[in-house]
């Protein structure tokens, strides 16, 4: 009996949840005013009316930077938890092996990076 106890719990808070979320979307339809109006059907573009046609033309390089900016940030977070491995007794030498291999990847990575131009901001 023991063992269905636990899944009951899990059952029950899934289906409080979903009622709540139920319950809040419903209440939010009833009260909200519906009044709509030419202006409120437009698009909006941070509220600037919309000019011209819908194709814009985006610019590559900022989502390359943005990758470049995910891939170090990570390169961050498994730094933080080699160095509270490093300092202690008995894994010095090899996990310091590890991480420059790590760094050595993340390098040439880079290095690539720089090599193919995609560093260029022009």
């Amino acid at each position: 009996m023991d063992y269905f106890h636990g899944y009951a719990v899990v059952g029950l808070v899934a289906v409080v949840g979903v009622l709540f979320v139920s319950v809040a979307f419903a209440s939010g339809r009833l009260l909200r005013p519906v009044v709509p109006t030419p202006e409120k059907m437009l698009t909006y573009e941070c509220g600037v009316d919309p000019v011209g046609g819908d194709w814009a033309h985006t610019q590559v390089r900022y989502y390359v930077y943005a990758y470049l900016y995910v891939i170090f940030a990570v390169d961050v977070i498994f730094l933080f938890p080699w160095a509270t491995v490093f300092d202690a007794p008995g894994f010095g030498t090899a996990t310091l092996a590890e991480m420059f291999v790590f760094l050595g990847f993340l390098a040439v990575g880079l290095l690539y990076a720089w090599k193919k131009g995609v560093l260029e901001w022009t």
